[in-house]
């Protein structure tokens, strides 16, 4: 009775923040939920049932495991219960997704017990999430002659689980909700300072846009009964920056419907739009669920009599609106005829929102159905030795005769499945194709080790070359919420086959390296595809997709994705940088020549940037793929020259080999594994049999984008333009500012050097920058704080060695210790510099922040409103991303420096290091 009084005591304290008992995944809870039903006398028993029956996670979960076996014991009359009909157990095995489930139902199906097999057939014909060990059985009494191991597996052939589903409604009426004009970021759907609770679904939920906005939804759904709310992102792109699933959970929690009487909080469905559309990453979370992600076109560029677009007094364009989305529209999506109405009159096109496949999508209640379901088919089809019936909606094959292929495209061909023998795929195909290294993070993970609880998966797909489970962010604080989820977190991917940054049995030192930092450098091919749980998942070697942790957990159980051929931006550079600038500011300046250059346009978005850089190492060229996720790209390909890639992958091995001496390789020696295949890279290179990846001369791109390292002549700022009138430009990466534009006055009340997109150059620029002034001031005061936390332990080590971390201790008033972690995040800043643990630290917005109502100068990716810093009743919050030395000098001033004080400050600093190179 032990832990049952403290779950009592529990929903005691979840009904004092008006929440519902929280569901239920552990076996011995449940084993005593259990004992109480059978006993009739309890005073426990109905809430035992119901608990029992509506609040216990299906899957994997240790919970899973022990209701199917009571659920068979019911059905095998072994136990009585009056309210649990065996039928009624059949129904309820058959929401149980698989796992245990599907075990007990091939028990049953399998069993001597005529009567009962035919019922556990007829569940499990509806099944889809079945793994080998499952289908192995299956196998085997098929060939044994079993009559219902055949008629299940006809079923299976035929996809009957799928086929048999309810048609998708024609006419879909949607209320409308504007959550925000401008972009809406995955922060207001899901703030990153609330990532502990994510996987407590109910719980998260409360955190969405604000209580308002939830009041205002629930009153549109009691004014609108049957209609589902739509949210809108009003002149924006809706879910940028970020791929996070509980973004989409917590819409669907709020709009969408229950997947299932007897799962709680676990919605699908979700209906979503944007006027610039909805971001890749974000769509695909979308389709995981079954929702719809519309571009809905509301608003369009104002053109003159001669067609020419009209700009405003500050050079952009004026936008006229088409039609209103105003809250409270009521609109119809037309699945047939795959429009858009608001009544009788049809609004817009939006067949690419309904596509066969995401119509398959949206019919069985989201993407893994599908995925797990094709499968089935083609697995009963072969033990059948039959053609597989054409069910399903066929891959999509785009060929171009005469057409080259672009780096993305190579790289999709090379590693497809499924598609015709022989043909070359352009952009626009369909692929399913083999994953080679996936990464999970840790504020993410535990959503990720719920889906693969959900969809029946105990082991890594053996074709995953590598998976990394990171600590990064949550790397600051070990606070209670870190100590109740990271160690159960590294526990459950360590035994799935990762390799993890905490070793669950304390054999190896905690890494806290910031996960792309880790992909990175265990990327060994550069024509591998990666997935990672988070937007910049975006490595220089490959080509890697930011995901959701359910994309995340698909990859992991299955080692593949399935995704459209993205079309292709192909980007080149020409001129010299100057002596005084930083590759950032390059980074920074692609953004804004691509805009000018294209009116506006940014023909970016939802493609890949294949950027030609090749004479800089993987960690440098990481700072422009990393951005790519601000750019709102899909992903990017870094063009290396061979010796560049060569000496790229020489450093990704003696990285792998120091998680080896750590003692951080499995059981499976994936590591060494790693090791191995660089070095068949390597000499794949030297020998000329297959150089580093490049695309054909006659390539097709979406656009082409030459950007002109001549006119960079001041460091450049993305500023969240907090102020600006127009509420839609404000907390974009697109207004990108020079230095000195602030006229040197702006103050700077915090500066932030780390997380993702700095390198070890970049802390060896601090140091040497240190230098530089203590030699012409006679000694640093920092008039700001300034916070550095490097990437990773390498780093530092490497720092070290060099004699320059000696150096930035002597200028640290704080210096992180391992042996003694914080265990609260700061909330005041001295004017010093603080030496932080390797990790995300601020860029994170989860544990530490800035002060409220700071205005913060930072080399990370963040600039939304409330990540890195929250607004305060006397200034809003901003957070303005630039160069290292930029930020540096910004805290030692406390202000933004004049391109004077900045050139002095970097005199004889080797800041240029790429040259670009020709293409032709």
């Amino acid at each position: 009775m032990s832990l049952y009084k403290d779950y009592i005591n529990e929903i005691e304290e979840r009904k004092n923040q008006g929440l519902n008992p929280k569901p239920i995944d552990g076996a011995e809870l449940l084993s005593e939920v259990i004992a109480q039903i059978k006993d009739t006398a309890n005073e426990y028993r109905e809430d035992s049932l119901k608990l029992f029956i509506y609040n216990v996670l299906p899957g994997t979960t240790s919970a899973a495991g022990v209701k199917a076996k009571f659920l068979k014991e019911i059905i095998l009359g072994e136990v009585v219960v009056s309210e649990i009909t065996p039928a009624f157990a059949f129904e309820l095995l058959s929401h149980m997704k698989g796992g245990p489930s599907i075990a007990v139902l091939l028990d049953l199906a399998l069993g001597n017990d005529v009567a009962i097999a035919e019922q556990a057939a007829k569940v499990l014909k509806t099944q889809v999430f079945l793994y080998d060990a499952d289908l192995d059985r299956l196998k085997e009494a098929f060939l044994a002659g079993n009559v219902i191991a055949k008629d299940i597996v006809e079923s299976y052939a035929k996809a009957e689980f799928f086929t048999k589903l309810p048609e998708v409604a024609e006419k879909i009426e949607v209320v409308t909700f504007i959550a925000g004009e401008g972009d809406i970021s995955t922060d207001l759907l899901s703030p990153g300072n609330q990532a502990h609770s994510r996987s407590d679904r109910e719980l998260h939920g409360q955190c969405m846009i604000s209580p308002e906005a939830q009041k205002e939804i629930r009153a549109l759904q009691t004014l609108h009964p049957g209609k589902s709310v739509m949210l809108i992102a009003e002149k924006g792109t809706m879910g940028v920056g970020s791929s996070r699933m509980s973004g989409v959970n917590n819409v669907a929690l709020w709009t969408g419907k229950q997947a299932s009487p007897y799962v709680p909080f676990v919605n699908i469905a979700p209906i979503v739009g944007g006027t610039n559309g909805i971001s890749p990453i974000f769509l695909t979370t979308v389709d995981v669920t079954g929702g719809i992600g519309l571009d809905l076109k509301n608003w369009v560029k104002k053109t003159d009599a001669e067609g020419k677009v009209v700009l405003n007094e500050k050079g952009e364009p004026v936008l006229e609106e088409v039609y209103s989305v105003a809250t409270g529209t009521v609109l119809t999506i037309n699945t047939k005829a795959k429009k858009l109405y608001n009544g009788e009159k049809e609004l817009i096109d939006i067949a690419k929102a309904l596509t066969p496949q995401k119509m398959e999508f949206i019919k069985a209640g989201g993407s893994y159905a599908i995925v797990f379901g094709k499968k089935i088919q083609t697995f009963a089809a072969k033990l059948l030795g039959t053609p597989a019936p054409v069910v399903f909606a066929p891959s999509k094959e785009i060929s171009i005769e005469g057409q080259g292929l672009t780096a993305v495209e190579k790289i999709f061909n090379k590693n497809a499945v499924g598609v015709t023998s022989g043909k070359v795929l352009h952009a626009g195909s369909d692929v399913r194709v083999e994953v080679n290294i996936v990464g999970s993070q840790d504020t993410t993970g535990l959503m990720t080790a719920q889906e693969l609880e959900a969809m029946a998966a105990t082991v890594i797909s053996p074709i995953v070359d590598g998976a990394y489970q990171s600590g990064c962010h949550t790397a600051s604080v070990w606070d209670k919420k870190a100590q109740a989820n990271i160690p159960k977190l590294m526990k459950f991917m360590n035994d799935f086959g990762l390799i993890t940054a905490r070793d669950p049995k304390g054999e190896y030192h905690s890494m806290t390296d910031v996960i792309h930092k880790v992909l990175n450098d265990i990327t060994i091919d550069d024509w591998a595809i990666i997935i990672g749980g988070d937007s910049h998942t975006r490595m220089s070697k490959g080509v890697a997709f930011g995901a959701d942790s359910g994309t995340v957990a698909l990859a992991l159980a299955t080692g593949e994705a399935s995704m459209p051929i993205p079309e292709s931006v192909k980007v080149t550079f020409k001129g010299d940088m100057k002596q005084h600038m930083d590759f950032r500011d390059v980074v920074h300046a692609t953004q804004s020549q691509m805009l000018k250059q294209f009116g506006g346009e940014n023909v970016f978005q939802g493609r890949i940037i294949e950027v030609h850089i090749g004479t800089l190492l993987a960690d440098q060229a990481f700072t422009f793929t990393d951005w790519t996720a601000e750019m709102k790209a899909k992903a990017s390909i870094c063009i290396s020259q061979d010796d560049t890639l060569i000496e790229s992958l020489e450093i990704a091995k003696s990285r792998i080999q120091i998680m080896i001496d750590k003692g951080m390789d499995n059981k499976n020696r994936v590591l060494q594994g790693l090791i191995n295949k660089a070095n068949k890279r390597i000499e794949e290179i030297k020998s000329g049999d297959k150089p580093a990846l490049a695309p054909d001369t006659n390539a097709k791109y979406y656009a082409e984008v030459v950007i002109d390292l001549d006119i960079i002549e001041e460091p450049m700022i993305a500023d969240p333009d907090v102020n600006n009138e127009d509420i839609s430009k404000r907390y974009t990466h697109d207004t990108i500012r020079d230095l000195s534009f602030y006229g040197g006055d702006k103050k700077v009340d915090l500066g932030f050097v780390g997380s993702c997109m700095v390198h070890k150059d970049d802390l060896k620029i601090v140091s040497q920058m240190l230098k530089n002034l203590e030699k012409q001031n006679g000694e640093v005061k920092f008039n700001a704080p300034l916070v550095v936390a490097a990437p990773t332990y390498n780093i530092i080590d490497e720092l070290k060695a060099e004699g320059d971390w000696e150096y930035l201790q002597k200028y640290s008033g704080f210096e992180f210790s391992d042996l003694l972690p914080k265990n609260n995040a700061r909330t005041e800043y001295e004017n010093i510099m603080y030496l932080e643990r390797p990790g995300c630290n601020l860029c994170m917005g989860n544990q530490e922040k800035a002060a409220k109502g700071d205005t913060v100068m930072a080399t990370s990716t963040r600039l939304f409103q409330g990540r890195v810093v929250e607004d305060s009743e006397r200034k809003k919050g901003e957070s303005l991303l630039a160069s290292t030395p930029v930020v540096v000098l910004s805290a030692i001033l406390g202000r933004i420096p004049t391109i004077e004080e900045y050139k002095v400050s970097v005199e004889g600093i080797n800041l240029t290091k790429f040259k670009p190179i020709s293409t032709k």
